[in-house]
């Protein structure tokens, strides 16, 4: 096995000199997949339908083609899983990604295509590695296997040619044959519909294992761990994976549970990898070790656009190029995609903490904010607050959500968090206190709104009990994958369920 590590840690090193390239030259790289993106799809009914064949700039494309939702294209991705090709891309579509952003009722079935699988995700896969191996040269991560905590998959109802399922899943369905050598568990294991069962049978499957690498949603890890150090005994993960080097995540903020995963790995030396990688393609990897963003990766087959926070939901929004855009500000990702995705919003907010390279860090959902009251709160800042207060107050959370408390006729509004908490705070009333002024701290609107009591008084604090939100995605059968618990809703429609879940369970 070191004779492999050190072959495959040499082969990773090779594709630093293209990253390095499109770091040097961004615009040109950017500009020439625009290009193939567009010549590609001359025949497509909707290249047919925009006139892609007489498109010359980017301008051109701006004033033909209307920025896009999903429910937009909604009709010609049906199409598709119909059986019919050539609509949004020239190249057969035969998978598609079952969206799971949020609990939402209605899911999103994203097209992946072959040069999508090839030129973004695995690439993506591919990077990730490179750039670790890079930045790590001791590295041993190929000495041992990769165990990643994926969903299922399930042939498409529409036709028999055609799948979904998680994107994790697809993947992995797809993966070379060579792959199965490096990861863990197998795949009649790892593509399992039931998570229940597929927890037990991965714990089962991988604890004899010698895993030197994780990759997963957060949420699901922490509950994959927990099974193994159940029913092994042991008391942290290097127990029982002693190479134990590398944990790759993505989809939600880790800062949240940053500190779980300190007594799953107590090691100073264990490393911490951020991803970008949503149903509709891989975006960004963190690129340099212990930071908290991304390298933009631009030559994946996408085409970015940004749109400044403040025109969202306008009719005819302004749209910035990559060349235009500014540290520091919020914009909505808008891609042009290898799968046939047309100046398409994905619903993530990102930032931009760096120019040269560019850098990003993702701050929400356009969907997932609360700005009941004009306060603006977003999943960045509620995660941040709630980390502070964690952190002074001896707490670790497990999952939480937070709604709008609207006003009445005897209060004013409030901000009503439903918290499970894996250790407890050691003052409750001190743990509401800090959340409350880590959140003014970091969001002047909410800050102006809580001044005094006037429009926002003190959040209110709901003390779950253990296993809630487990027990609510499982009644909506959104266990494991990339499914998560939403961080905000500006509305009450989620607080409400499991409110109402718990008052079942305890009367009689």
């Amino acid at each position: 096995m070191p004779i492999l590590n050190s072959i495959l840690s040499w082969w990773m090193k090779k594709r630093i000199h293209q990253i390095e390239l499109f770091i040097k030259y961004p615009y040109e790289v950017q500009q020439d997949w625009f290009v193939k993106l567009i010549q590609s799809s001359y025949a497509t009914e909707w290249g047919r339908k925009y006139g892609y064949s007489s498109i010359r700039s980017v301008e051109d494309f701006r004033n033909r083609v209307p920025v896009q939702n999903y429910d937009s294209l909604k009709p010609y991705i049906q199409r598709i899983m119909n059986g019919e090709q050539n609509i949004l891309w020239g190249s057969e579509i035969k998978w598609f990604a079952k969206s799971s952003g949020t609990t939402a009722d209605k899911s999103k079935f994203i097209p992946v295509s072959t040069e999508s699988l090839e030129e973004c995700h695995y690439k993506g896969g591919k990077d990730l590695l490179s750039l670790y191996c890079n930045n790590n040269p001791q590295t041993q991560i190929f000495s041992g296997k990769s165990l990643a905590l994926g969903g299922s998959h399930s042939i498409n109802a529409y036709n028999a040619e055609s799948f979904y399922g998680d994107i994790s899943a697809i993947i992995i369905q797809n993966l070379p044959f060579w792959a199965e050598f490096i990861r863990t568990p197998d795949l009649s294991i790892a593509l399992l519909d039931d998570w229940e069962e597929k927890i037990e049978r991965m714990v089962a499957a991988t604890v004899t294992e010698n895993v030197t690498n994780l990759s997963g949603v957060p949420t699901w890890t922490i509950v994959l761990a927990n099974h193994i150090l159940q029913l092994t005994g042991k008391k942290n993960l290097l127990e029982v994976w002693p190479r134990l080097e590398l944990y790759v995540h993505g989809a939600v903020n880790f800062a949240p549970y940053r500190e779980q995963f300190k007594k799953l790995i107590p090691s100073d030396s264990f490393n911490y990898l951020e991803t970008y990688n949503a149903s509709e393609g891989f975006f960004g990897i963190q690129d340099l070790n212990h930071s908290d963003e991304m390298l933009l990766m631009l030559d994946y087959g996408v085409y970015y656009e940004f749109m400044p926070i403040e025109e969202s939901g306008k009719e005819n929004p302004k749209v910035l190029s990559l060349h235009e855009v500014e540290k520091g500000r919020n914009y909505v990702l808008v891609i042009s995609t290898n799968a046939g995705l047309w100046r398409y919003i994905i619903g993530d907010t990102i930032r931009f903490t760096s120019l040269n390279p560019y850098r990003i860090q993702i701050t929400g959902r356009t969907k997932l904010f609360i700005n009941a009251f004009g306060e603006e709160v977003m999943i960045e800042n509620t995660d941040n607050a709630i980390r502070i207060a964690c952190e002074k107050t001896g707490a670790l959370i497990k999952d939480y959500t937070v709604a709008p408390v609207y006003f009445s006729s005897l209060d004013n509004g409030a901000h009503e968090w439903l918290i499970e908490f894996e250790r407890l705070p050691d003052d409750e009333s001190y743990f509401t206190e800090v959340l409350d002024n880590a959140l003014k701290s970091l969001n002047s609107d909410y800050e102006a709104k809580r001044f005094k009591d006037m429009a926002l008084r003190m959040p209110v604090i709901r003390y779950l009990p253990k296993g809630t939100f487990f027990a609510w995605m499982k009644s909506k059968g959104q266990l494991g994958g990339q499914h998560k618990v939403p961080r905000l809703c500006n509305e009450r429609k989620y607080v409400e369920e499991i409110l109402k879940m718990i008052h079942q369970e305890i009367t009689p």
